[in-house]
């Protein structure tokens, strides 16, 4: 067995990253130089939920798994590919996008839903992404379902005064269930081989409510 592609599903980070608002802002700044210390070194500063990262349940959960303590093999598994790309702003991901993929679902499988929204990075819309409709995230985590990845900043609403949204209820019913999101990711359309491997493994970072990952797609060939 042998790599054959690698898709990079992930954000950079720096000054110009996207953050949810109300986050930290992260930071680079220079601390060594080869010049003066005779090594490079940077000062790295960012929230938990900076660019491509993973929620941990304890995110909207006070009593459940913090991101150290997540068993590894919920971020990495073959993935399934919910295709809602016509949705648009503040569109709903209903079981009827799910339905044409429903009989791959099962417990191990990473689902990525592919919005499209990726294409608005950097943009004041890109708040206004699609959302995760709470019945079909309930019927996908019956089928066993642990990891949901979205190309979006939100897999809820996200909420601003015009549209107050109800509340976090996919973050709630996933965190409830032991499982992780993904958000921010990129590139989703370009996963176009069939058995896509994801990974998007996660900084351990202690006692975190989440840590930013480098999200990739692997094409195996056996």
């Amino acid at each position: 067995m042998r790599i054959t592609r690698l898709v990079d599903l992930s954000v950079p980070v720096g000054p110009d990253t996207v953050v949810y608002p109300g986050d930290p802002r992260p930071s680079l700044a220079v601390h060594s130089t080869i010049e003066q210390d005779g090594f490079n070194l940077l000062d790295v500063r960012m929230g938990s939920q900076s660019g491509t990262h993973v929620d941990a349940p304890y995110h909207f959960e006070s009593e459940t798994a913090r991101i150290d303590q997540v068993p590894l093999s919920h971020f990495i598994g073959p993935a399934v590919v919910v295709v809602a790309t016509g949705v648009g702003s503040r569109g709903r991901i209903t079981w009827e996008h799910v339905e044409p993929v429903a009989n791959q679902l099962a417990e191990g499988v990473v689902v990525l839903f592919r919005t499209g929204w990726a294409a608005k990075y950097g943009d004041e819309e890109y708040f206004a992404n699609p959302f995760l409709d709470k019945d079909a995230c309930r019927r996908m985590l019956d089928l066993g379902v642990r990891a949901f990845c979205i190309d979006a900043i939100n897999i809820d609403e996200t909420p601003d005064d015009e549209h107050p949204g109800e509340g976090f209820p996919v973050h709630h019913l996933i965190a409830r269930a032991g499982g992780v999101i993904g958000e921010n990711f990129r590139n989703l359309d370009a996963i176009d081989w069939p058995d896509p491997l994801v990974a998007f493994f996660p900084i351990a970072l202690e006692g975190a409510d989440g840590a930013p990952v480098r999200a990739v797609a692997i094409e195996l060939q056996v």
